[in-house]
C-alpha cells in the first residue's frame, strides 16, 4: 500500500479520527448523510471507481467533502492501494492523458525514473597498491566553490501568432484540430441557426497563455464576440478536472480581458465555471435553444436575433 506524503500526513488525519471529530463538532451520529456530496464527485468517475467504503470505515465517497483534510484509502483497478486526500486525488491527473495518472504506482510504472549505474572501482594493479590507494588523502579544509546561480531562461513564445490587437479573432495555424464528433455536430448545429462568420479558431490575447499569445476556443462567434466551449470528462475522466480546470478558468479570464464572453457547455456532471455556463446531459434542439437564449442574455435579444437564420 502506498504511503501518503509527509506534507499530507502533517495536516490531514485518518478517516476514523476525522469522522469522529465531525460527529462531535456537528453533534450528530451521521454528520454528512449519504449523497450529500454526490454532485461534487460526479465529475470524477475514475475516483468513484477507486474509492471503496469498506476500506474507509464504511464511509461512502458522497459523505466526504471534496476539500476535507482527511486521509482516504484508494485502490486502483490494478490493485494498488495508496493513501491520499480528496484534494490530492482530484488534482492528480495534471496535464497527462494516461489512464494510469490517477494512481501514483501506475504512473511510476508507466514512466519509471532513470537509474544511473554506479561507477565500478578499477581492479587493483598486479604490482601492488599505488601510493594514493595505500594512504588515504588528507581531508580538505577549504570550502567548496558555490555553484553559480541558475539563470531562469526567458519564455519563448510561438512566433506564428500574428501581430493583431488583443481580442481580434483569426485563423491560427497552431490551433488543434477538433477531435470530438460531438463538438463537430455542435458546431454544425450552431452555424445552422446563426449566420455568423465561420472558420475562426483563435483569439489574440495580451498576456501569454502557456507558450502563445492566443487561445483556441472550441467555437467562435466573431460578430457576437462570444466563445463557446464544449466540456466533458472524457473516456477516462481526465478532461477538465484538477489542474485542467484551473487552466480553463485562466483561459476564460483572458478571453474576458479581451472583451469576449465565454459560454461553457458542461456535461458529465461538471460544475459551472462561469455565470453563463450551461449544464446539459445531452445535446439536441433543446440544448441549442438554451444556448441561443443564453446568447440573448449576454448580447441582447435584438442583436442576437438579427443573426438568426
Amino acid at each position: 500500500m502506498g504511503e501518503a506524503p509527509a506534507s499530507v500526513r502533517g495536516m490531514a488525519e485518518p478517516v476514523r479520527a476525522w469522522w469522529a471529530r465531525r460527529q462531535f463538532s456537528r453533534g450528530a451520529e451521521v454528520p454528512y448523510p449519504v449523497g450529500t456530496y454526490r454532485e461534487a464527485w460526479a465529475a470524477y468517475p475514475m475516483l468513484i471507481r477507486q474509492y471503496h467504503p469498506e476500506l474507509n470505515a464504511g464511509i461512502t465517497l458522497t459523505q466526504v467533502p471534496p476539500a476535507a483534510d482527511v486521509l482516504l484509502l484508494w485502490e486502483c483497478e490494478s490493485g494498488h492501494r495508496f493513501v491520499a486526500t480528496p484534494s490530492e486525488q482530484r488534482a492528480r491527473p495534471g496535464r497527462q492523458r494516461r489512464r494510469s495518472a490517477w494512481c501514483p504506482d501506475c504512473a511510476e510504472l508507466a514512466a519509471p525514473k532513470r537509474v544511473v549505474p554506479a561507477a565500478v572501482p578499477a581492479p587493483p594493479s598486479a604490482s601492488g597498491p599505488t601510493p594514493s590507494a595505500a594512504s588515504p588523502a588528507p581531508p580538505r579544509t577549504e570550502r567548496p566553490t558555490p555553484a553559480p546561480p541558475r539563470v531562469k531562461r526567458p519564455r519563448t513564445l510561438c512566433p506564428k501568432t500574428p501581430a493583431l490587437p488583443a481580442g481580434e479573432p483569426f485563423v491560427s495555424a497552431c490551433a488543434p484540430r477538433p477531435a470530438s464528433a460531438v463538438e463537430a455536430r455542435l458546431r454544425a448545429d450552431i452555424f445552422a441557426r446563426l449566420e455568423v462568420t465561420p472558420g475562426m479558431n483563435a483569439v489574440r490575447i495580451s498576456r501569454p497563455f502557456f507558450d502563445h499569445l492566443e487561445v483556441w476556443p472550441d467555437i467562435l462567434l466573431p460578430e457576437l464576440r462570444v466563445a463557446i466551449e464544449y466540456d466533458s470528462t472524457g473516456r477516462f475522466g481526465l478532461e477538465h478536472v484538477g489542474s485542467r480546470e484551473d487552466a480553463d478558468r485562466r483561459k476564460d479570464r483572458m478571453l474576458r480581458a479581451a472583451r469576449w464572453e465565454v459560454v461553457r457547455i458542461r456535461t458529465g456532471k461538471l460544475e459551472k465555471l462561469g455565470p453563463h455556463d450551461l449544464q446539459l446531459s445531452s445535446l439536441g434542439r433543446r440544448g441549442i435553444d438554451r444556448l441561443i437564449d443564453t446568447l440573448r442574455e449576454i448580447r441582447g435579444p435584438l442583436f442576437v436575433d438579427a443573426y438568426l437564420r
